[in-house]
C-alpha cells in the first residue's frame, strides 16, 4: 500500500484542505446571515420558499464541514447572530431589497459556490473531504436550477445581449 491509501480519516488534511474547508464554513455562515436578513425583504412566496431552502442547505453544508474540520482539530470561525424577522412593510421603499435583485444574488452566490466547490474537490487528496464538497456541489447545480427556473418564471432574468449574427434568417 502506497502513502495515504488507507482509511481517509485516518490521514491528514493538507494545508489546502484546511483553507478551503475553513472558508467554506466562513462564507456558509456568512450567507445563512444575510438570506435571514433578506428573507425580511422578500415579498415573493416562491422566493420566500427558495431563501429557506438555502438557509436549511446552508445550514446542512457548514455542520457536515464544520464536523471534518472539529475531527482534524482545526479551530471553527465565528457564527454570526441568527437574525430577527422584521416587518416588509416596515422597511422603507429605497432601503428595500427587490425580489429580482435578492434572486439575482443568489444566483450568484450559487454560481460561486459551485466553483469553490469544484475547486475543493480538484485540490483534495482526501478521498472523503473530496466527496463531501462532491455532495455539496451536486446539491447547489440542483439548487441553481431552480433559481434559474424562478428567474424565467418571473421575468426576473436578464439575459446578455444575444449574439445572433451567425444565425441565417429564413
Amino acid at each position: 500500500m502506497g502513502i495515504l491509501s488507507g482509511n481517509p480519516q485516518d490521514e491528514p488534511m493538507h494545508y489546502g484542505e484546511v483553507f478551503g474547508a475553513w472558508s467554506a464554513v466562513t462564507t456558509g455562515k456568512a450567507a445563512i446571515a444575510a438570506y435571514q436578513t433578506l428573507m425580511n425583504h422578500a415579498g415573493d412566496e416562491d422566493l420566500r420558499k427558495l431563501i429557506q431552502e438555502a438557509i436549511a442547505l446552508g445550514k446542512q453544508e457548514v455542520a457536515d464541514i464544520e464536523n471534518v474540520l472539529k475531527q482534524n482539530g482545526v479551530g471553527l470561525p465565528p457564527t454570526p447572530p441568527e437574525r430577527p424577522a422584521a416587518d416588509l412593510e416596515a422597511i422603507p421603499p429605497g432601503a428595500r431589497f427587490m425580489d429580482n435583485e435578492i434572486a439575482g444574488k443568489m444566483s450568484a452566490d450559487c454560481a460561486a459556490g459551485l466553483v469553490a466547490a469544484s475547486t475543493m474537490m480538484g485540490q483534495c487528496i482526501r478521498e472523503d473531504i473530496a466527496t463531501l464538497f462532491g455532495t455539496i456541489h451536486t446539491q447547489k447545480a440542483a439548487f441553481g436550477t431552480k433559481l434559474l427556473r424562478l428567474n424565467k418564471e418571473k421575468g426576473w432574468l436578464v439575459p446578455p445581449p444575444l449574439h445572433l449574427s451567425n444565425v441565417k434568417e429564413e
